[in-house]
């Protein structure tokens, strides 16, 4: 079996699930279970259907890193439901999602899927670290398109992504980034910042939106070259192009930073983590059957069992 890694934007996932999956879904207490079903269905259909052989659920340990936040302080602003001194800030979850996150926790450790994260980093960035140090083919499951930076065709890393629905999948590579955007991956994360993204809180910069911020680039090849032009009176670079650029001089000192996933952080090797798949057995696998009777999981543990018994 040849190998393949796949790493989980876990968030993404449970609350696409969430959302996707009737929450009338409940166990005997009345606690929704939707995320929970709905989540272990997909990480049963995405790891069969693309053949992952190690798999990573990667965790926010922190969704919105003060150190972004004191570099930009409008990131994810808006999604804030309560701010905590001398801890991460509490996220917007609504109520019944926030009820299944622990059993989200407990199916996956019964599971055997590792789960990472890394005090005061998002899950893009433990994302962001398996994808380049990884020495086998990687591919990346979110919504979010940040991770469209981590593309690599040369070390086989791509992106599934979901933001169309589970039903719509789409796996991106260089070409697929460059059709639909006409920037290169490892332009992204400067593309995002030009144009911005109000999912995140990024106001870009004003005046400049995706055709011209991929123009850009596609002349200047990075931002450092794109201002290193602005500030040349003899480059060829538009007056109104350099009056936008120095009315966001601000924003863009500190925004690629924030925009830019970590790709250097001290994480566990994939053997440490356990991320290698294999059947769940033992204790585990009764637990985990008790557990979906109990917490009406439906056919959604049976299918997961039957998925990683392939690994045998």
């Amino acid at each position: 079996m040849n190998q393949r890694l796949m790493l989980l934007d876990t968030a993404s996932l449970y609350f696409r699930a969430f959302y996707g999956v009737p929450d009338t879904i409940r166990r005997s207490d009345g606690t929704p279970v939707n995320a929970v079903r709905g989540l272990l269905d997909m990480i049963t259909r995405l790891t069969a259907d693309y053949g992952a052989t190690h798999l990573i659920a990667c965790w926010d340990d922190d969704w919105r890193p003060q150190w972004r936040v004191d570099l930009l302080p409008t990131y994810k602003a808006h999604r804030v439901a309560e701010t905590v001194d001398n801890a991460p800030d509490v996220e917007t979850v609504p109520d019944p999602l926030e009820a299944q996150i622990p059993m989200i926790r407990r199916t996956l450790d019964l599971a055997g899927v590792a789960v990472v994260g890394a005090p005061g980093y998002e899950a893009d960035d433990v994302i962001g670290t398996y994808a380049s140090g990884a020495d086998l083919p990687v591919d990346a499951v979110t919504g979010d398109r940040d991770l469209f930076q981590v593309i690599d065709d040369g070390r086989g890393v791509r992106v599934i992504y979901t933001a169309r629905g589970m039903k719509n999948l789409e796996v991106l590579t260089e070409t697929s980034i460059v059709a639909k955007y006409r920037v290169l991956p490892q332009q992204y994360a400067d593309y995002a910042t030009l144009r911005g993204d109000a999912s995140d809180g990024l106001p870009g910069v004003a005046g400049i939106g995706e055709k011209t911020a991929a123009s850009l680039l596609g002349e200047y090849g990075t931002l450092d070259a794109l201002l290193a032009a602005a500030s040349d009176p003899d480059s060829g670079l538009s007056a109104p192009v350099r009056s936008k650029l120095a009315k966001a001089s601000e924003y863009l000192e500190v925004a690629p930073d924030v925009v830019r996933v970590v790709r250097d952080l001290d994480l566990p090797r994939l053997d440490e983590a356990g991320a290698e798949l294999a059947p769940i057995t033992g204790n585990e696998r009764a637990e985990l059957e008790r557990l979906g009777t109990e917490w009406n999981l439906g056919g959604s543990v049976k299918r997961l069992l039957e998925a990683f018994d392939r690994f045998a």
